[in-house]
C-alpha cells in the first residue's frame, strides 16, 4: 500500500499539486524517483535516504518507489525533499496520520536534517490558499508566505519537528494572518532624488508624464547629458506598489530565486538595466527549465536600456511581445509557460559619435544609428524626447530643484484619476484600446482642430494619432481636468513631431 503527500510544482510563476506517493516493499536495496524529476529532484534520493537512515527511521536495505503525479509534467527544485521524506515514513508508520491531504509541503534537507529555505513559497501560498490547504515550509521562508492573508502557514526547523507534529508531540502555533505585512511599512525608500538633477526641465516633465500613463520613453542625447541619471529616478516618482503588486513581483523574484532571508518579499518598484550584450534568453526569459528574464523581473517597474540601439537586433524584437501583451510566453516542444511582464520602458540613445565638440551629427549619420531600431518596436514607444548636455550655468546654480516627493504627489493624483475611470480593467492610460478612448477622452472643437491639423501638417502617422490622444488624456489627469483642452494636445503634439521629423 502506498502513502502519498501534496507538494506542487511550478509552470512559470503558478504553483500546481504535485501528489507525491511512495512505496517500500521486499526486494534488492533500490531506490528510485519517477515523474519525470529533473536532476535536483533526482537528487533528493541521496538527501533524504541519509536523512532517515542517520535517524533510524527507514530502512534503506529495501526496494523504495516515489512517484511524483501527475507523471506527465517535469519537476523540478529541492522542495521535494521534505515532502518525499514525510510520504516515506508515513509508509513506515513512523507517522500515523492517515491522511495528509490537508498540508501541502515544501523544504530542502541538509544532511542533518536541517530544512533549508526553497524557491517559489509565495506561489506555493496562493496555491495553497486557493486549496484550502496548511502550507508547511521552511522557517526561512515564513516572511515571504505570510504577505498571503488568510493562508494558515507552519514554518520548521528541522524535520524532527515536522516528525513530532504529525506525531501530537508538537503542537506549532499558527501564525497569525497577514503578520509580516501588517508589522511593516510599505514605504519605499530610495537613495537617489530628482532634485540632484540639474536643468533638463524638460525631460523631467516628460518622465513626469511617463510615470504618470505608464508611457514608454525614449531618450536622445550626448553622453553626459543625465540619461541614466534621470532613468534611476524614475520608480522615485512611481506610487508605492499595493499589496497585490508586492505579492505579483515577489512571486517572480521568488521563482527566480532572487530572494533571500534579508529581502524576503519586493516592496519598491524595480529598476532593471541590463547590459548590451544581454542574450535573447536573459532579456525575455527561458532555460531549462524556463525562468523569468529581465523583461519579468521589472514587472510593475522600469526597464533601462542604456545605448538601446547597441543591444542585438534579436534582442530588441523580442520586447515587442511583452510591450504589446504585458506579459511573455515561452513555447517548448513539450510546454508553454508564461510570465508577467507590466513595465514602463526606458530606452536611451546617442546618435553621435562626435562627443568632444558638440557638434550636430550629419543626419546620414543619425538616420543609420536610429535604423537599428525597428519601426514596429517604435511603434511601442509613445515619447521621444531629446536631452541636450545641461549648460555649466544649470550645474552651479543654487536654485532649490523640485524633489521627488512632489512629482510624486501628482504622478499619484493621476493614477487615481485613472483608477476611477478604468476600474481593474485596464491599470494606466497608456494601455487604452480604441474602444476605451472612444469613451473615456472628450475633445473639444478646438482640440479636435488642433490635432487635426498637426496629423496633416507634420504627416504624422495613424499609431502617432493615438498615442497623442493617449498623452494628452494623461496630461489632464496630471492637471485634474476631466476635459482634454487644447494645451494638452499641444503638448503630447510635440512628444510625436520630433519623432516623426527625427526618425522617418
Amino acid at each position: 500500500m502506498s502513502s502519498s503527500v501534496l507538494s506542487c510544482w511550478f509552470n512559470g510563476i503558478d504553483a500546481k499539486e504535485v501528489i507525491i506517493e511512495s512505496d517500500i516493499s521486499k526486494g534488492s536495496p533500490f531506490f528510485n524517483i519517477v515523474g519525470l524529476p529533473e536532476k535536483s529532484v533526482k537528487e533528493s534520493k541521496d538527501r533524504v535516504s541519509t536523512v532517515l537512515k542517520n535517524n533510524g527511521w527507514v530502512p534503506m536495505n529495501k526496494k523504495i518507489i516515489v512517484n511524483l503525479a501527475p507523471a506527465d509534467v517535469k519537476k523540478t527544485g529541492s522542495h521535494f525533499d521534505l515532502p518525499i521524506a514525510i510520504s516515506l515514513l508515513l509508509e513506515q508508520n513512523i507517522i500515523k496520520e492517515e491522511s495528509l491531504s490537508d498540508y501541502i509541503i515544501m523544504g530542502e534537507l541538509s544532511l542533518e536534517g536541517e530544512i533549508r529555505r526553497v524557491n517559489g513559497v509565495l506561489s506555493a501560498g496562493v496555491l495553497a490558499k486557493s486549496k484550502e490547504k496548511i502550507l508547511i515550509i521552511p522557517q526561512q521562508n515564513y516572511n515571504e508566505a505570510s504577505l498571503i492573508k488568510g493562508l494558515k502557514i507552519l514554518n520548521f526547523k528541522n524535520i524532527k519537528e515536522v516528525v513530532s507534529f504529525f506525531k501530537g508531540e508538537y503542537t506549532p502555533q499558527y501564525q497569525k494572518e497577514d503578520n509580516y505585512s501588517r508589522q511593516n511599512n510599505f514605504h519605499s525608500i530610495y537613495d537617489v532624488d530628482f532634485s540632484e538633477v540639474a536643468g533638463q526641465y524638460h525631460v523631467k516633465r516628460a518622465l513626469e508624464i511617463s510615470s504618470a500613463g505608464g508611457h514608454n520613453v525614449l531618450m536622445v542625447g550626448p553622453p553626459g547629458s543625465g540619461k541614466s541619471m534621470l532613468a534611476k529616478r524614475i520608480p522615485t516618482i512611481l506610487p508605492e506598489m499595493s499589496l497585490n503588486e508586492i505579492i505579483e513581483t515577489t512571486r517572480i523574484y521568488s521563482i527566480a530565486n532572487r530572494l533571500g532571508e534579508n529581502r524576503p518579499f519586493i516592496k519598491e518598484r524595480p529598476f532593471r538595466s541590463p547590459h548590451h550584450t544581454i542574450s535573447d534568453i536573459g532579456l525575455i526569459g527561458g532555460g531549462q527549465p524556463p525562468s523569468p528574464g529581465e523583461v519579468s523581473l521589472a514587472h510593475n517597474g522600469v526597464l533601462f536600456l542604456d545605448e538601446m540601439p547597441e543591444f542585438k537586433r534579436s534582442a530588441l524584437e523580442v520586447l515587442r511581445q511583452p510591450l504589446e501583451d504585458r506579459e511573455v510566453s515561452i513555447v517548448r516542444a513539450s510546454s508553454s509557460v508564461k510570465f508577467p511582464s507590466r513595465f514602463i520602458l526606458i530606452g536611451a540613445m546617442n546618435p553621435c559619435t562626435d562627443t568632444i565638440s558638440g557638434e550636430e551629427c550629419p543626419h546620414y549619420i543619425r538616420q543609420r544609428y536610429y535604423n537599428r531600431l525597428s519601426k514596429p518596436l517604435l511603434d511601442r514607444i509613445d515619447i521621444i524626447i531629446e536631452v541636450p548636455r545641461v549648460k555649466v550655468e544649470e550645474i552651479s546654480s543654487s536654485e532649490k530643484r523640485e524633489s521627488s516627493e512632489r512629482i510624486k504627489k501628482r504622478v499619484e493624483k493621476a493614477r487615481n484619476f485613472q483608477n476611477q475611470r478604468f476600474g481593474d480593467s485596464i491599470k494606466t492610460n497608456s494601455l487604452m484600446n480604441k474602444k476605451e478612448i472612444k469613451k473615456f477622452v472628450n475633445l473639444n472643437e478646438s482640440s479636435k482642430k488642433l490635432l487635426n491639423y498637426s496629423i496633416e501638417r507634420f504627416s504624422l502617422s495613424a499609431r502617432s494619432y493615438d498615442k497623442i490622444i493617449k498623452l494628452s488624456r494623461t496630461i489632464a489627469d496630471i492637471e485634474g481636468e476631466e476635459r482634454i483642452l487644447e494645451s494638452h494636445i499641444a503638448e503630447a503634439i510635440q512628444y510625436r513631431v520630433y519623432e516623426d521629423s527625427l526618425l522617418f
